[in-house]
């Protein structure tokens, strides 16, 4: 704790960039470790969920990913819920200027969501085979939780800026997590949260994960907008904490940790699960996958905004040398040497240079501070 002036304490924060990972005496085989991880009754190859924006999470890439091993998540409340055929306008979204395409996203996010057309996407993903999840916002998940449920989602995500266990509306009514989710058959990622106590209170809600962050990455505004702002190493670590806690409180029940915020290379999503995170949600990151239904243009969930939008859009890209599909985007073979492809893989080195066969183990992978 800092204190800022007289009466004002502050705590002090680690970004994943303040922090490294610590080898210890032992190295481990590459071909020893394994990535998996396991969410209630679902299991996958690596600790990828993507992050529901428009922008990489169509009903076709969703089911991509989920073939790949990761969790891919629609947004409920996206252009694919609310238009029977999105497509053209995603074209148009590839080629905005910053200047304008503020403006564009809110007209787009003004047509009224569907529930018949959730229900379409839903059904389509699922034919496919894979895990569905998705997300709909605090907001408005009782408006629209009937048609997500219905359709036979397997996984709900709650995820706005910032989640609390209970959120109060005069217009929507009050959504009082811990009533909701006693109340349903599937398994409930709610988030984000920023700290120990809120992460605490949205375990006992009865989530299956919680996600930790904000989201915030080099496109976000959430800091000039709301002057929020998650410093991830230390936002996971305490929601680990949390859960240890949580953990002996209930005898035995593990809560599952998803950071989200500006993870984009192998080393970041390696920090993030040393810090004590279960998956890493991926957004940017998947923008740069040939697949994404943007064509590389990348924007958050929250920059459609109606009356306060936050986060800048970021154009497709001219260049287009180093876009790669997205099994090589998370499996490799990588061509550039930043960590911004064969993001897996480059998680499975770290591991296996840290001496870590399994996720849950690499938790406890010493921590260095850089600054």
């Amino acid at each position: 704790m800092v204190e800022i002036g007289p009466g004002k304490i502050a705590q002090r924060g680690w970004r994943l960039q303040d922090v490294a990972l610590a080898p210890g005496r032992r190295t481990r085989d590459i071909d020893d470790v394994s990535t998996e991880w396991q969410m209630d009754a679902y299991r996958f190859e690596i600790p990828a969920v993507a992050h529901p924006s428009d922008a990489t999470m169509s009903p076709a890439t969703a089911i991509e990913l989920g073939r790949l091993g990761g969790l891919g998540v629609l947004n409920g409340e996206g252009l694919w819920c609310r238009y029977t055929d999105p497509t053209p306008l995603l074209k148009e979204l590839a080629t905005l200027s910053p200047e304008t395409a503020t403006a564009r996203l809110q007209q787009m996010y003004a047509e009224a969501v569907k529930p018949e057309l959730i229900s379409e996407r839903i059904a389509e993903i699922r034919d496919a085979g894979v895990t569905v999840a998705v997300r709909l916002s605090p907001q408005h998940t009782q408006t629209y939780s009937e048609a997500v449920l219905n359709a036979g989602v397997d996984l709900l995500v709650i995820q706005g800026t910032i989640v609390s266990a209970e959120h109060v509306s005069s217009t929507d009514g009050a959504l009082n997590l811990k009533q909701f989710i006693a109340d349903l058959d599937v398994p409930v990622v709610a988030g984000g949260c920023t700290n120990y106590k809120t992460a605490l209170h949205l375990m006992r809600t009865g989530a299956a994960g919680v996600i930790v962050g904000v989201g915030a990455d080099d496109w976000s505004t959430t800091d000039s907008v709301l002057g929020i702002d998650v410093p991830m190493a230390s936002a996971v670590a305490e929601a680990a904490a949390a859960r240890r806690d949580y953990l002996d409180e209930t005898g035995g029940r593990y809560v599952h940790l998803i950071a989200d915020g500006g993870i984009t290379t192998s080393g970041a999503i390696a920090k993030a699960i040393a810090c004590g995170a279960d998956a890493t949600m991926l957004g940017a990151a998947l923008a740069d996958a040939e697949e994404a239904p943007a064509s590389g243009a990348w924007w958050h969930s929250a920059a459609s905004h109606p009356k306060l939008p936050r986060g800048h859009y970021r154009p497709a890209p001219v260049e287009t040398e180093h876009v790669t599909d997205m099994e090589s985007l998370l499996y490799g073979p990588s061509e550039v040497p930043d960590g911004s492809q064969n993001l897996f893989g480059g998680l499975r080195r770290s591991m296996a240079k840290c001496g870590y066969t399994t996720v849950k183990e690499f938790q406890r992978a010493g921590i260095t501070l850089l600054r």
